[in-house]
């Protein structure tokens, strides 16, 4: 038997015994993971400047940099959130909707976790708290399979989440690691159907792509985020630059980062100046359109590429539409399902958009940073589900169970 398939037997046997603690049981281990990670702040920082050291020797992008980068700030972030879920109601075991049938039967259904779940990410040593904790609180085992670019960062915390576990009488491989960071133990880890119950990617298209192609396992799709900020006729125009900026700048290299601004043609030629000067202290790179190149100083010619494009930088594609109508449908022809937002002050028009746009979040007057599991009030998140089967939009602790019918009878036959 293979290293994965022994790591994979031992989720299994794990996901068994941790399916039947107690809300007390696991929030008791969530707090030693919490306690863990504050405790050993130096350590993690130490090894995630081995990470970060070997990426910039090979040229890695700031952007990219800064999802890798852990500071002590950022690791009590992530204790805190662990410490979020702890408090969180714990989904396993909610019955939802008793009833009667003919025969007399009470049927019900009874949530509970999905068993043992892959995750396959890159470069953010923060989704191995993230899954790690969500998945445990979810009464699921977890094998992580980091990048190599994050691999000293990876050991250190799945070290100390295993030792916190253990510590609350849990057995350590209740979360699991995989050490191979090679693409071959990659594509073994999502073949692995005799263990894993699902696989989760987080991480770029290609990523995804690779996943989506090769697994024979269930996956729940995260996708990427080509997400859009439409400036309809009717807005603020404060609000929409602040939202503009804001969704752009906060923070580029992540998925609901804003990649392509779309601006109504009655408002372009006085607030594109304005949305300019707002932006240009963050050094952001324009691409635009013939009609928006008109009112802009420093914008280069758009492609067709740059409009499908999640650039994860200080890049942004400007397009002028007519009205909502086109706004909507360049949405839904390039956007990848993820967050969406319109700047408006009228009623009907920012309705329509919310019910047109297909997309897992759509917004009336509010940033895309927003789509996000802390945001939203769950915690952590596993990832944001761009696909519409089991779960859409970001992933907390419900998405991280399924259901089973239970039934109670009197005896009855059919």
């Amino acid at each position: 038997m293979g290293e994965l398939q022994i790591k994979g037997k031992l989720a299994k046997e794990a996901s068994r015994f941790l399916a039947l603690a107690s809300t007390k049981q696991k929030n008791a281990a969530l707090l030693e993971m919490s306690s863990g990670l504050i405790a050993n702040y130096e350590t993690i920082l130490t090894e995630n400047e081995k990470d970060v050291l070997t990426a910039k020797q090979n040229g890695t992008p700031e952007t990219m940099l800064d999802r890798l980068r852990l500071t002590k700030e950022r690791i009590f972030e992530m204790a805190n959130g662990v410490k979020q879920i702890a408090d969180l109601p714990d989904p396993i075991a909610q019955v939802d909707g008793m009833f009667q049938n003919e025969a007399g039967l009470t049927i019900g259904k009874k949530r509970v976790p999905l068993g043992v779940i892959g995750i396959i990410y890159e470069s953010r040593p923060n989704v191995t708290v993230d899954a790690a904790s969500l998945c445990f609180k979810a009464g699921n085992a977890v094998i992580l399979r980091g990048g190599s670019e994050a691999i000293h960062s990876n050991l250190a915390l799945v070290t100390i989440l295993q030792q916190a576990v253990q510590h609350a009488g849990f057995p350590k491989t209740v979360i699991q690691l995989v050490e191979d960071t090679s693409r071959e133990v990659a594509k073994e880890l999502m073949c692995l159907n005799e263990y894993l119950d699902v696989l989760i990617p987080r991480g770029g298209a290609g990523l995804i792509q690779s996943v989506l192609q090769t697994a024979t396992v269930p996956v729940i799709e995260t996708g990427t985020g080509n997400c859009h900020v439409y400036i309809d006729s009717n807005a603020d125009f404060d609000m929409a630059a602040r939202i503009l900026v804001n969704a752009k700048t906060s923070r580029p290299s992540v998925c609901n980062a804003c990649e392509t601004l779309l601006i109504h043609e009655a408002v372009a030629e006085e607030l594109l100046p304005l949305i300019e000067k707002e932006l240009s202290p963050f050094d952001v790179e324009l691409r635009a359109d013939d009609k928006a190149r008109a009112f802009l100083s420093h914008a280069i010619p758009a492609t067709q590429k740059d409009f499908e494009t999640e650039f994860l930088d200080f890049i942004l594609a400007i397009k002028v539409v007519t009205n909502v109508e086109e706004a909507i449908s360049h949405i839904n022809q390039y956007g990848t399902g993820h967050s969406e937002a319109i700047v408006t002050n009228d009623y009907f028009t920012g309705l329509k958009f919310q019910n047109e746009v297909d997309a897992a979040a759509v917004y009336i007057n509010a940033s895309t940073r927003f789509t996000d599991g802390f945001e939203f009030g769950f915690g952590a998140e596993i990832g944001i589900s761009t696909q519409k089967l089991h779960a859409r939009g970001p992933m907390g602790l419900q998405e991280l169970t399924s259901t089973k019918y239970i039934i109670f009878g009197e005896g009855q036959i059919r």
